[in-house]
């Protein structure tokens, strides 16, 4: 058994180093945004409603990537919190849609500097085309490998 993790270390495994990168994600968002009671999937939750108003509970997995039922579950965090609205849909009376409060607006613009300058510490190593270099990598890797996640993710590219 020895040998064989000698033969590839954790510093060489893809799935580890994208854990811990992720942990350090986690470590600096909460760091820049010290005294809010936001997590980074409620974050970007409220980032999606700030483009996309009176979105459904599908539409919100499919571009969190994440299953309807946590879904759920962060909107009435946030909805608790009075940084989300939820209702029902006019169209389709089934569907709960949803949209950020004037609060959660406020609190999205409060936060967004707190959010870019732990986006920028994260990636503060690498040069400006590394970077742009390193987020197309990540894409690729997502777009090649979100069939095998439990919850679809919807990538948009952007132009």
């Amino acid at each position: 058994m020895r040998e064989l993790m000698q033969q590839l270390p954790l510093w060489q495994r893809p799935g580890y180093l994208i854990r811990r990168l992720h942990q350090l994600h986690y470590a600096l968002f909460f760091e820049e945004l010290v005294g809010s009671d936001i997590t980074p999937v409620q974050y970007g939750l409220m980032t999606i409603l700030s483009t996309t108003p009176d979105a459904d509970q599908i539409a919100i997995a499919n571009s969190l990537g994440i299953d309807r039922t946590n879904v759920a579950d962060v909107l009435r965090r946030l909805s608790d919190a009075g940084l989300v609205e939820r209702r029902r849909s006019e169209k389709d009376r089934r569907a709960v849609i949803s949209c950020l409060t004037a609060q959660g607006e406020a609190v999205l613009r409060q936060l967004y500097p707190g959010m870019l300058r732990a986006q920028e510490r994260l990636l503060e190593c690498l040069e400006p085309d590394e970077r742009d270099a390193f987020v197309a990598t990540l894409v690729k890797l997502l777009e090649a490998n979100n069939k095998f996640g439990r919850a679809s993710l919807k990538i948009s590219r952007r132009p």
